[in-house]
């Protein structure tokens, strides 16, 4: 079987997405360290309040991929930081959801604002039509990712 050579744009969307994983890695390990958690944490956080659905320890537990031992200490982390709350849910109480603290918005937007404005200033440059392309160029390689796992 003979062995091809990557298309051009592919190789350099390669290096693109690499360098943002990169840039966005940095400023996650400087949050984290500035709030004395772990990288996971921030993935964790970030898993809180990106979802549709109030998240359990389980269904974070599924998204990140980790143990259940590995989410308890994160949540425990989190939570003695003052960034999530457990709420038990009325009808089960067996039930735990996971809540980001409105006060730990302010910080994590405090932090991560020179990327809300860089992504601002760059998605400026762009019209409706192009960001809707590269809106669904990222949903759809997200959702390719997702189900490789």
């Amino acid at each position: 079987m003979e062995s091809r050579e990557p298309h051009p744009d592919l190789q350099a969307l390669g290096v693109q997405l690499r360098r943002l994983n990169g840039e966005l890695n940095r400023l996650v390990h400087g949050f984290a360290a500035g709030q004395g958690l772990h990288p996971t944490d921030v993935q964790a956080l970030a898993a809180i309040l990106d979802s549709e659905v109030p998240l359990t320890p389980s269904l974070l537990r599924q998204r990140l991929g980790l143990t259940s031992g590995a989410v308890t200490a994160c949540v425990d982390r989190l939570e003695r930081a003052g960034h999530i709350s457990r709420v038990r849910e009325s009808a089960d109480r067996r039930v735990v959801h996971l809540h980001y603290v409105p006060g730990a918005r302010v910080r994590a937007r405090r932090y991560f604002g020179p990327l809300a404005e860089a992504a601002d200033r760059v998605r400026n440059g762009y019209s409706e039509p192009e960001l809707a392309v590269v809106l669904r160029f990222l949903k759809d390689l997200n959702e390719e990712l997702t189900e490789a796992k």
